[in-house]
């Protein structure tokens, strides 16, 4: 996870979930993600159907030029990146793994930008119920922000995130000492489109 904003909430949701796969969505306090909350995402969505915005950040609002919240997701993806999509969508309602994944959002007259997204499950009573919150954002923000709308975005490559990377790559929610942050901290694993490494394994 490249962005602030995603290691962020995902350090939170990894805290609060504790020995679960996915903490419980009455659980999540919008305080204590406050730094990430203009770029937070919350999605609902039943298996075949598509998911909708049930909570859209002001950053995530701005790259549209218009309020999301109600609104279908999976419509802000061109043609290909749809069928994916909702193959990843349902392996995470399944399986209650999340993702995180790099896109390229196209704008007129503009370069594209890279975004990263990033989603989560979210249970209910104790199983999974479609919710997902997560995080959609440039690695910076653009010039146009809230001027000019993204018209598509395209997905490029992905991998799975979740309870069996935790001692790899993400720390509790904490801040790391100095000394922790450098060079030495385990690299993540490299991404694959379609693929899940893992380092280690049996000999």
């Amino acid at each position: 996870m490249k962005h602030k904003a995603s290691r962020d909430l995902y350090a939170y949701w990894n805290t609060l979930r504790g020995t679960r796969l996915a903490p419980e969505r009455s659980e999540i306090d919008p305080g204590s993600i406050r730094g990430a909350l203009g770029d937070t995402i919350m999605l609902a969505r039943e298996r075949g159907q598509e998911a909708s915005f049930r909570l859209a950040g002001t950053r995530v609002c701005a790259l549209f030029c218009r309020e999301l919240k109600n609104n279908a997701f999976q419509p802000l993806f061109d043609s290909v990146s749809r069928r994916e999509l909702d193959q990843l969508l349902d392996h995470v309602a399944e399986d209650s793994v999340g993702f995180v994944a790099s896109l390229s959002a196209s704008v007129v007259d503009r370069p594209p930008v890279q975004l990263e997204l990033v989603l989560l499950p979210l249970f209910q009573r104790g199983a999974s119920d479609g919710r997902l919150i997560g995080v959609l954002a440039p690695a910076s923000p653009p010039s146009w922000l809230g001027v000019q709308p993204v018209q598509s975005l395209r997905l490029n490559t992905w991998r799975h995130v979740g309870p069996q990377l935790d001692e790899a790559v993400v720390p509790r929610y904490v801040d790391l000492p100095a000394e922790l942050a450098g060079p030495n901290f385990p690299p993540s694993p490299p991404a694959y489109r379609g693929l899940k490494v893992f380092t280690g394994g049996r000999a």
